[in-house]
């Protein structure tokens, strides 16, 4: 499958890797820290099945793209986005980010407007707003985020170790909604990611998005678990269902952070149907 240059690090293009698969209303599915698109496998089947085109991408420094060292922050990781859009000239489309991609869709329609967009989903994504200030009292302490960016700075293949078991709550679901296999992949994706990429990713996911939600004017789902030990719901989704206008939300019973597997059939059944 192709891809598409969107800058220059020195004498390197900068390629973004992507995958157009299908015919119908565009759904563009942006990925989660620290995997690919390829994560969205569960759901580009039912998606096509159910009449759309669907792309997936590889952020920068992740999967098959190019790994600068340049560019880790949400204007470029949406200029980036804006880019791929306008190059396959789509129109009607949707945006739906999991997790990190959330704040890609937040920061496209905040940069740019809706435009051309009909639909945003977000789905255990990190708006509106992670990091704990004075008047953010729901967020994360910042000493949790300078944890892991010294964990992934002393060794991030042990960090990835670790992550994934929240990731997929595997002391829980392990056997039952995912497998010893499905973890394993997920660290190789993740060991072959950059390390500028894993590191400097970090410090992004506390990015104040709340500004961005305000101009969300498009009808909007919010799916999230209940869960969820990556991205706290009562900091993220349960808060931007409240600040999109007319947004719904699906809370799903015992879902982890990455309900796009281990609970796939409740997710993809509430995107067909909302993008219907």
């Amino acid at each position: 499958m192709p891809y598409m240059t969107t800058g220059k690090e020195n004498s390197g293009n900068i390629d973004l890797y992507y995958e157009d698969h299908g015919s119908g209303q565009p759904v563009v599915l942006i990925h989660g820290y620290p995997l690919s698109g390829a994560s969205w496998e569960k759901q580009i089947g039912a998606l096509l099945a159910a009449g759309h085109r669907v792309i997936t991408y590889d952020r920068r420094g992740f999967g098959r793209s190019s790994q600068p060292t340049i560019g880790y922050n949400y204007d470029t990781f949406a200029e980036d986005l804006r880019k791929l859009v306008t190059q396959l000239e789509l129109r009607d489309l949707v945006l739906i980010g999991f997790s990190m991609g959330g704040g890609e869709v937040a920061r496209y329609l905040g940069k740019y407007g809706s435009n051309g967009v009909s639909k945003a989903v977000f789905i255990s994504a990190v708006p509106p707003f992670l990091l704990k200030t004075p008047d953010n009292p729901e967020g994360v302490d910042g000493s949790v985020f300078e944890g892991m960016q010294k964990s992934i700075a002393k060794d991030r293949y042990a960090f990835f170790g670790e992550f994934f078991k929240n990731f997929y709550n595997t002391d829980l679901l392990l056997g039952k909604r995912v497998s010893d296999q499905t973890v394993q992949a997920s660290w190789n994706v993740a060991a072959g990611a950059s390390a500028t990429a894993c590191l400097a990713s970090v410090p992004t996911w506390h990015e104040d998005f709340r500004k961005d939600l305000t101009r969300v004017d498009v009808p909007t789902l919010v799916i999230q678990g209940d869960a969820d030990r990556i991205v706290p719901i009562g900091a993220s989704g349960l808060r931007t269902a409240k600040l999109v206008k007319g947004a719904r939300l699906l809370v799903v019973k015992d879902g982890p952070h990455c309900i796009t597997w281990t609970h796939a059939d409740e997710v993809n059944s509430e995107l067909v149907n909302f993008l219907r």
